[in-house]
């Protein structure tokens, strides 16, 4: 199974916060799931590092595979966003991640659980 790591751990773990680098660390040990990220989430980290912070960070996502986000993806999200944008604020990299996994199965892990309201999803807290 496809586990979707958003972007809020991602950062956790380059921060350098324990909780989420043992979270990586374990899902990346099991069998159970391969690391995935949608496209947002790896633009997220690669547009906001630091000259200094490249080496590391390339690394790191090399650990995950990134999904491709698509026409349908695209307008997919585009729908999720309009409905649920009004009452829980979610945002256009949260709708395309939600898209991804809906077009592509899986499960989301994420710590603003808040920002995946979608019923068909699988959400789940990493700690």
């Amino acid at each position: 199974m496809r586990a979707y790591i958003d972007a809020d751990i991602l950062i956790w773990h380059l921060r350098g916060k324990n909780r989420a680098r043992s979270f990586i660390r374990t899902i990346q040990d099991g069998s159970e799931y391969e690391l995935w990220i949608g496209a947002m989430q790896r633009a997220e980290i690669v547009f906001f590092m630091r000259p200094d912070e490249e080496k590391f960070t390339t690394l790191f996502l090399s650990l995950f595979n990134t999904a491709p986000a698509d026409q349908e993806i695209i307008d997919t999200a585009g729908t999720l966003y309009h409905k649920w944008h009004p009452s829980h604020g979610i945002d256009i990299h949260d709708a395309i991640l939600a898209a991804t996994v809906m077009q592509t199965g899986g499960k989301i892990y994420t710590i603003n659980q808040k920002h995946y309201p979608m019923p068909d999803l699988i959400i789940q807290q990493p700690w």
